[in-house]
This record gives C-alpha cells, sequence and structure tokens, in this order.
C-alpha cells in the first residue's frame, strides 16, 4: 500500500475552542490507483490533502492518528524531511494555478528550480527536462514557451504548467485539490484525460480531490465521500454510482443536473 490514513485528525484552535476540521478520517492509495475524496465545500476533504502534504497552515496541526507513505510514518517527519519528500516522492497541484506559479519567473525557471531543488543536475538539463515535461502534458512549441510568464497563457496551460512542475521528479503520489474547478468544460475533459493518462504511462497514484461527482465518474477507480470531516461511505466508483448507501451521496448524486429532470420541457 503506498499511502495508509488512518483515524486522522486535523484540529484549528479559535478563540472559542477548537475546529476538528477533519474528524477520524481513514483510507487508503494503492501504487498506480486514482482515489477521488468528494464532499462539498467545508466537508474537509482539501484539509485532508494539506495534512498529508504537511503543509497546513498555522495554527492548524495534526491532532491525531496516523499516515504512512511508502513505508514512511508522516506524523513525525521533520519539516526537513517533509520538504525533501514534497516534490519528489509526492506532488500536489492546487485549484487556482495563477496564486501557485510566480508571475514575475519565465515557466520554464520555475520548472527548473523545482527539479535542482531535488536533484543535481546542470541548469542546461534541467531546461531540457523542463522542455520534454512541457511536451508531456501537451503544450504546443514547448521550446519557446519556456520562456513564457504565467500571465501568457491561459487557464488550461497554467494547469498543464502546474502538472508538469509536480511530474518533475516523478513523484510515487500526485494530490490534484480540484485540478479542473476554474476551466471551462472542453479543457477539464483534455486535464481529465492528461491526468489518466500519465497515471497508465507512470503507474502513478492519484489522490484527486473534488466536489464534482461527474469527474469521478470520468477518471476515479474508488471514491470516499466526506462529510462534516468525516467519511460517510466508501466504495468502487461503479458500486457508488449505482447503489448509493449513505442519505449524502444519494443527495450528492440528486444534485447532479440531468436533461430528463426538466418536466416542464417534455413533449407528449
Amino acid at each position: 500500500m503506498l499511502l495508509e490514513v488512518k483515524n486522522l485528525c486535523t484540529e484549528f484552535p479559535v478563540k472559542r475552542g477548537v475546529v476538528r476540521a477533519v474528524d477520524d478520517v481513514s483510507f487508503e492509495v494503492s501504487e498506480g490507483e486514482i482515489l477521488a475524496i468528494v464532499g462539498e465545500s467545508g466537508s474537509g476533504k482539501s484539509v485532508t490533502s494539506l495534512s498529508i502534504m504537511g503543509l497546513l497552515a498555522e495554527p492548524g496541526h495534526v491532532a491525531g492518528g496516523e499516515m504512512t507513505f511508502d513505508g514512511k510514518d508522516l506524523v513525525h517527519l521533520s519539516e526537513k524531511e517533509y520538504r525533501e519528500m514534497r516534490g519528489n516522492d509526492m506532488a500536489m497541484i492546487f485549484q487556482e494555478p495563477m496564486t501557485s506559479l510566480n508571475p514575475v519567473y519565465r515557466i520554464g525557471d520555475q520548472i527548473v528550480e523545482a527539479i535542482r531543488t531535488h536533484e543535481k543536475v546542470s541548469k542546461k538539463e534541467a531546461l531540457t527536462r523542463a522542455i520534454d515535461l512541457l511536451r508531456k502534458v501537451g503544450i504546443p512549441s514547448p521550446e519557446a514557451r519556456v520562456r513564457d510568464y504565467p500571465h501568457q497563457m491561459s487557464g488550461g496551460m497554467r494547469q498543464r504548467v502546474m502538472i508538469a512542475m509536480a511530474l518533475a521528479c516523478n513523484p510515487k503520489l500526485l494530490i490534484a485539490d480540484e485540478p479542473t474547478t476554474a476551466l471551462d468544460v472542453t479543457i477539464q475533459a483534455q486535464i481529465l484525460d492528461l491526468l489518466r493518462r500519465l497515471r497508465e504511462d507512470t503507474d502513478m497514484a492519484v489522490l484527486l480531490i473534488t466536489h464534482d461527482l461527474g469527474v469521478v465518474s470520468e477518471i476515479a477507480d474508488r471514491v470516499v465521500v466526506m462529510y462534516c470531516g468525516q467519511v460517510v461511505e466508501e466504495a468502487e466508483v461503479r458500486l457508488l454510482f449505482d447503489n448509493p448507501m449513505h442519505p449524502y451521496t444519494l443527495g450528492l448524486l440528486k444534485s447532479i443536473p440531468r436533461l430528463e429532470d426538466d418536466d416542464s420541457k417534455r413533449l407528449y
């Protein structure tokens, strides 16, 4: 098993006490598997991913439970050990790439920095790899686009750049936090197809954080449903869609718009 999360609790101290954003959450991710964590805003899914990556903002902290990645105990890792692991063994892409990319640095320089942070390679070799990564994620004319700034690219292109940066050191696990939310439907489909293809080519595991069950049905192998910081259901994708067991899961499924639901436009 690549990633094991057992009874994870994450808390945020506030003036009136403590908010437990993640409460007794458990799940596993196997090598080469795509696991989706689904739930509405505030359900704790993003906090779960940040807990795994060791990126919780103060005063948030992991208050209990176990997290094991590739045999390593994440809960007791030092910040130095976490930095060595992030981007190297596990990587993360965020919902809005414009807030993750540095607006005053060229795309190529940012990918080169990601590579050279973890590997002892020359700047020239790292730039060659950066161009290859841009080509791999479907960016046309990568030799020219490495010199672009983030604002010169579309939202879909910037998300591809974020994926390229995440893949720079061939991670075993990619955590994708709402990677398609800000994109139109066509670009969304392209990004999902890209993630699926990268999984097939590299056997990389993907932990997909989303509120969109349409995305889940397209790409995931298994689904974890979260509500109010807790896991309420876990199942294989097809089983979850065919036979949801929890009322909240049923509510999520019923919230998906369907053409046949509009009785007012039926022709008799």
